[in-house]
């Protein structure tokens, strides 16, 4: 796994270093290697992101 995404990471620093990559891309004077990096880190970052949200929602449910 990346070091950008980080499983232990809370919720709201994975969403900021995504909302970074994602500005950062935005720019579009990123070199094709980099966008590239930087777009592999942003999958890997909202897939974690979205575990995370899965797993609060299970909590949250059970707790009902």
């Amino acid at each position: 796994m990346s070091k950008n995404a980080n499983e232990s990471a809370n919720f709201e620093e994975n969403m900021k270093k995504l909302g970074t990559i994602v500005a950062e891309l935005e720019k579009g004077d990123v070199p094709l290697e980099k966008a590239v990096e930087l777009y592999g880190e942003g999958v890997k970052l909202s897939a974690v992101c979205k575990k995370q949200l899965d797993e609060a929602r299970i909590v949250i449910t059970e707790e009902k």
